[in-house]
């Protein structure tokens, strides 16, 4: 109630729908329904608080919608896309938001790459577990606007994955880059990689999105 408040309904029909429909169709492992509220969906909704009034959010990798869907039921506000480039997942997707009737939310199907045309200038650029931080970034970097946030979801060693790939942040015009770690008491924590566009910075196209979660 605290993250959802009166659109808490529809972020329980979203767990229902990943526990059965998610997990028949290989979107969620069959382990994971336990945990979908502490592990995936609050631990997704914590994002929220990063992201400012009205923004326009490119989730890339969307898989099963961690972290949109949760972000788009929090937060009415802003515009999220979902990027998903295997039919399967844009079609669980796709009858998601009907089903929920998120107005707010679309789905593109394609590569990160792919799609600077339709998802290009946005204000925040999210993504759970989709591959490795030198590979995000240069995925990531061309669609955010100038000025513009990435927020990649990690686990517990974000940390050391930033300091291992933070030259490779750098080359893809971000700066500032930090891990913020979100507490609410519900979920686990949450990792999040945290990075501006550096204003002015020409970005180089983004390289193959092979890794997939």
């Amino acid at each position: 109630m605290a993250i959802f408040a009166d659109r808490v309904e529809l972020a329980r029909r979203y767990v229902r729908a990943l526990a059965t429909d998610g997990v028949v169709r290989g979107l969620i492992g069959p382990r994971e329904p336990a945990r979908l509220w502490s592990r995936h969906v609050l631990n997704s909704a914590a994002v929220a608080q990063l992201i400012g009034e009205g923004a326009t959010v490119v989730d890339i990798g969307s898989g099963a919608g961690l972290p949109g869907i949760p972000l788009a039921i929090a937060r009415a506000d802003l515009s999220v896309t979902l990027v998903e480039p295997l039919e399967r997942r844009v079609r669980f997707l796709l009858e998601i938001i009907e089903a929920l009737q998120l107005t707010s939310c679309r789905v593109i199907r394609g590569r990160a790459e792919d799609v600077l045309a339709d998802a290009g200038g946005a204000d925040v650029v999210t993504s759970r577990a989709v591959a490795p931080l030198h590979r995000l970034v240069g995925w990531s970097a061309p669609l955010i606007r100038n000025d513009g946030l990435l927020l990649a979801m990690k686990g517990t060693s974000a940390q050391e994955e930033l300091d291992r790939d933070r030259a490779a942040v750098t080359a893809a015009g971000l700066t500032a880059a930090e891990v913020v770690q979100l507490e609410d008491g519900a979920s686990e924590t949450t990792y999040v990689i945290r990075a501006r566009r550096q204003a002015g910075r020409r970005l180089p196209a983004g390289r193959s999105q092979r890794s997939r979660r």
